[in-house]
């Protein structure tokens, strides 16, 4: 019998930073370690990752990380897991081969650390704790879902799939694999959430390729925005391209890459006659030929970043003009939605036809409450619990388990932290709490970044700054220059506050040089308070007031 305790450092309640841990018996199973994209509020975060203190005391009890796909809400985190932990790392070809990216990006010797590709017929053994895998349907190659086998049954981790068997065999599902975990019988499935909500939206890609399929019948250039890891989509527009005599290119930042990885292992298609690299824009070149699809593909905001550099002028390779058609097949996602909305204005501005699909005429990648239906009849775990999403998506997910004929005891809604506890067998606690939290990236600056700076720079750009400076010679005690008021970002409408509050700076500068005991910090942290009681009163603002005092000998 075993002792196993399930709990999430990132992933509940929330979209991204998805980071499960397994124990079973005092070994720690990692499962996923996502990065989450910042809100409108972190400003000047890049990106969100799981705190990974809980491990740093249990670093010897790590048996390795097991990575379900190449997403980066799930491995966008494997990097800086890495530069603190020496562990083993296992995931399909592909996910490793993105992995491996990601390493080369960061800087970090892929030789360095212990990558280990494996396939859904690979079983790994940790004394007497197996993990296995099977295939499942994704909008990325080569994702896997993950069974922990115990003495007790399996847990089993399925974080992103979807039962589509209209999609292309090399993206299979394997329900044979699905069916001999079942046999272990299984204690608890922690599955995706995300889906819960895709009641309406359609079975089938037929929609999306009709969509596609119009945009390249027209005689004129095509641009198609996308996510760069949704390759089956990508592949659909190629090949709806290629069966109309379209030259293809592709741009992105990334993309190129991640495009090799595909072509490389057979999951992307290309044409060779078909794949063209554009050239800089010159007088002469305009890269506007009619029979042109360009791919636009990236990451998160990239794909609009793109578009509007396009309508612009500031790309190097694409103009977008009146005669153009965009169809933006990138669906707005969490914090996109004013940079999508910004670029649907801009493309607007340049008479360009713009068609942007919506998520409701998308076949969705994650599991729908059918698709869930059916993980739970193959399975039938003992117990159910909902993973990745907000808590609105977890709740959901416990409807379709209800409706589904669990009870709702069965059905653990877990928060990020809270470990539910079996014993042989059974639920014993879920009352235990681990301590949890993010981890903001700030371009090359990791962990150190706290809420008092996030609420400066959140004050900074609601409220702007004042930089007040006064040159004085505490020998003679005499003001030399000044003062000179600079603001950025901070309005106001009459010349007379800007003399009343050059006022205030001298008549206290004179004050503090008629002390016996100068303190030059002091004066200054004196100046800002009195300077920011004054700006208040006449502007009910609150600035950033910067004051400086200078000693000029």
């Amino acid at each position: 019998m075993s002792r196993i305790r399930f709990f999430n450092l990132g992933g509940l309640g929330e979209n991204g930073k998805n980071m499960t841990v397994v124990e079973v018996d005092k070994a720690l199973f990692i499962l996923d370690a996502g990065l989450k994209y910042p809100t409108v509020d972190l400003l000047g975060i890049d990106a969100v990752y799981p705190d990974f203190e809980y491990l740093e005391g249990r670093k010897d009890d790590i048996q390795g990380i097991f990575l379900s796909h190449g997403h980066e809400d799930h491995i966008g985190a494997v990097c800086e897991l890495l530069k603190r932990f020496n562990i083993n790392v296992y995931g399909s070809h592909f996910t490793i081969s993105i992995l491996e990216d990601n390493l080369q990006e960061a800087e970090m010797p892929i030789v360095a650390y212990r990558l280990y590709r494996i396939n859904e017929d690979k079983k790994l053994r940790f004394g007497n704790v197996k993990v296995e895998f099977y295939s499942v349907n994704h909008s990325i190659p080569e994702a896997l879902n993950i069974a922990i086998i115990t003495e007790d049954g399996a847990i089993v981790y399925a974080p992103d799939f979807s039962f589509d068997v209209n999609i292309d065999i090399k993206y299979h599902i394997s329900f044979d694999r699905i069916n001999d975990i079942a046999k272990y019988g299984v204690l608890a499935l922690a599955s995706e959430s995300i889906g819960t909500g895709n009641i309406n939206r359609p079975n089938n890609h037929l929609e999306y390729e009709n969509i596609v399929t119009k945009a390249v019948m027209k005689n004129k250039r095509v641009l198609f925005s996308l996510y760069s890891t949704d390759l089956d989509k990508i592949q659909r527009v190629v090949d709806i391209a290629t069966r109309y005599n379209r030259r293809i290119a592709l741009i992105g930042r990334k993309t190129q890459r991640i495009v090799n990885i595909a072509i490389e292992r057979g999951y992307l298609n290309i044409p060779k006659d078909k794949l063209v690299n554009l050239k800089f824009l010159t007088e002469e070149i305009k890269n506007d030929d009619k029979d042109l699809v360009i791919i636009v593909a990236g990451v998160r905001h990239e794909p609009f970043y793109m578009i509007q550099r396009m309508c612009n002028g500031q790309d190097k390779l694409i103009q977008i003009n009146k005669d153009d058609e965009i169809m933006l097949l990138s669906p707005i996602i969490a914090g996109t939605e004013k940079i999508a909305q910004r670029t649907l204005s801009m493309v607007l501005a340049t008479g360009a036809n713009i068609n942007q699909i919506q998520k409701s005429q998308i076949k969705s990648s994650h599991a729908s409450p059918e698709d869930l239906k059916m993980l739970y009849a193959m399975l039938k775990p003992k117990y159910i619990i909902p993973i990745v999403g907000e808590f609105r998506h977890q709740y959901q997910q416990r409807n379709v388990a209800t409706d589904a004929g669990y009870p709702k005891e069965n059905i653990l809604l877990l928060e990020n932290g809270q470990v539910a506890e079996f014993e042989n067998g059974n639920l014993i606690s879920t009352s235990e709490f681990i301590e949890t939290g993010d981890i903001l990236r700030d371009g090359s600056l990791i962990g150190d970044i706290n809420s008092v700076v996030l609420k400066d720079r959140g004050q900074l750009s609601a409220e702007g700054i004042i930089f007040v400076s006064i040159s004085v010679d505490t020998t003679y005690r005499i003001v030399l220059g000044g003062p000179e008021v600079v603001s950025i970002g901070f309005m106001y409408d009459d010349d007379q506050y800007i003399d009343e509050l050059k006022k205030i700076c001298l008549s206290n500068v004179y004050r503090y040089l008629n002390k016996r005991n100068l303190d030059l910090s002091k004066a200054n942290e004196d100046l800002r308070k009195i300077l920011a009681d004054f700006i208040y009163k006449i502007s009910k603002k609150h600035p950033f007031i910067i004051p400086s005092i200078i000693n000029v000998k």
